[in-house]
């Protein structure tokens, strides 16, 4: 398939507010409600022929920027006016290949966006959501899937200066040889404040869905976890140690440990580890651990190196992958993996991927993993089940159904129309259409419909227009 050149003549904004059925804590912040963007591109091939395309994503605050002197409206704000800069970027950009609008725009978006004081985590957001929908449009227009599509290259990504070291890449080669995944094990998170036992809890929310991790155990049959720490090895080590008394009655399970920057240096990430490894009660837990995923703050993660640590397990970034190369950098100071997030990119991730090949085929052992940043049912939980399905993942943290109840806070008519087009992903239940996990997997073989994952498309009509960035906020003028 050659990669068809084509403009994105419109873009339109919307979003719409959500509510959490329990608080969820990771690093400075506790959420118990949201609003989701959606994104619509609309493009014109080198025929005429048009189509729209579909992105959604959270606005999550306190993650693409910590800044405590930042509200949460702000936050959210530094992503509305991270779209609006990638969607005027996109609509003066004209004819291009789907990876040549990513790679030809990126240096530039990045920069308008410090200009504005927003870091490029929040840069990649605005883009990331551009470049989806304007691939699922493609896809659309070509009427084939995200993984046929992507296997033949239809987005022509090459060789480019965004990344120079991987000048020479076979990436069609590499895009060809991919055996997308049909399954994939839902890693569940635990969050800071989730309760373990029905002990933690002074009242339930009694919804008839699972509630402590012993539930969660029972009911969704996970075998992959994420624990999350705080930063205090005392009080991890005990929560880690209740954890571990719930997760111990398994016959084998695999975690993953994320330190969600609450640690102020590697060594005191290593005293955590130390410490757990020196707890008879976490033995099991000890072993099951895969990798120990961003432990140090951002401002110091690319200073400091990771050797220590990175001798009992891998480590790897995922806050402080702000910049295209970050991984690059990470690399050399003992990091062995990145995280993937459909809200940095798909093209991202599939840079990330090669940069893996290439160092792996040199002796290394340097991978992807598949995070989550409540991924809401729909358009956004499929479009990035999608894009690690196409990495071939084996599991991916999956926390958004578990937080948010379904397609709670969307018409019953949209609940509906997903489940339909895809029934193998969600199951039907009294309350509604909700996120099918059974023995901790997900199906994804409905994913390969035309488009970037999904046939549905949500109802723009029960959404609000976003309103325009208020940013840069006051006192924090332009750079």
């Amino acid at each position: 398939m050659s990669a068809p050149r084509f403009a994105v003549t419109a873009v339109e904004r919307r979003e719409w507010p959500f509510t959490l059925r329990l608080p969820f804590r990771f690093g400075v912040i506790t959420v118990t409600q949201g609003r989701q963007a959606v994104l619509r591109a609309r493009i014109r091939d080198e025929a005429g022929r048009e189509a729209w395309g579909v992105a959604a994503e959270s606005l999550a605050a306190k993650w693409f920027d910590k800044d405590p002197g930042l509200s949460d409206a702000e936050n959210e704000d530094q992503l509305r006016r991270s779209l609006e800069l990638a969607g005027e970027a996109a609509l003066a950009a004209g004819m291009n290949t789907a990876f040549g609008h990513f790679a030809d725009g990126y240096a530039a978006h990045v920069a308008a966006c410090g200009r504005e004081a927003l870091n490029p985590l929040v840069a990649s957001y605005g883009r990331a959501l551009v470049d989806r929908a304007a691939l699922d449009a493609l896809l659309k227009l070509r009427g084939v899937s995200f993984f046929a599509g992507m296997r033949a290259n239809i987005g022509g990504m090459a060789p480019h200066a965004v990344a120079p070291d991987l000048a020479g890449f076979g990436f069609a080669a590499m895009l060809d040889g991919l055996s997308p995944a049909r399954r994939i094990h839902a890693r569940h998170t635990v969050g800071l404040v989730d309760p373990i036992t029905a002990a933690d809890q002074a009242e339930r929310v009694g919804d008839g869905l699972p509630e402590t991790l012993e539930e969660v155990a029972r009911v969704y049959g996970h075998r992959y976890w994420k624990l999350k720490v705080a930063g205090d090895v005392a009080a991890d080590i005990d929560r880690l140690c209740r954890i571990a008394a719930v997760l111990d009655r398994q016959q084998g399970y695999h975690a993953s440990l994320d330190g969600n920057e609450q640690y102020a240096d590697a060594e005191g990430a290593a005293a955590l580890w130390a410490a757990m490894q020196a707890e008879p009660r976490l033995a099991q837990l000890c072993a099951s651990i895969l990798y120990i995923e961003q432990p140090v703050k951002r401002a110091r993660a690319l200073e400091t190196g990771m050797a220590a640590l990175a001798a009992a397990r891998p480590v790897i970034i995922d806050e402080s992958d702000g910049a295209l190369d970050a991984f690059v950098q990470a690399r050399a100071l003992g990091y062995a993996g990145v995280s993937s997030k459909s809200c940095k990119g798909v093209w991202r991730s599939l840079i990330n991927l090669a940069r893996c090949r290439a160092w792996n085929a040199a002796g290394g052992r340097y991978f992807l993993s598949g995070e989550d940043l409540t991924t809401l049912a729909g358009v956004c939980v499929q479009q990035d089940l999608a894009l690690v399905a196409l990495l071939g993942l084996s599991h991916v943290e999956r926390n958004g159904h578990h937080f948010i109840d379904g397609f709670a806070g969307r018409p019953k008519s949209e609940a509906v129309r997903f489940l339909e087009a895809h029934p193998d992903l969600y199951a039907d239940t009294p309350r509604g259409p909700r996120l099918r996990i059974a023995g901790g997997v997900l199906e994804l073989g409905s994913l390969a419909v035309p488009g970037l994952g999904a046939a549905a498309e949500p109802d723009f009509a029960a959404m609000v227009a976003m309103p325009p960035a208020r940013w840069p906020a006051a006192g924090r003028g332009a750079a």
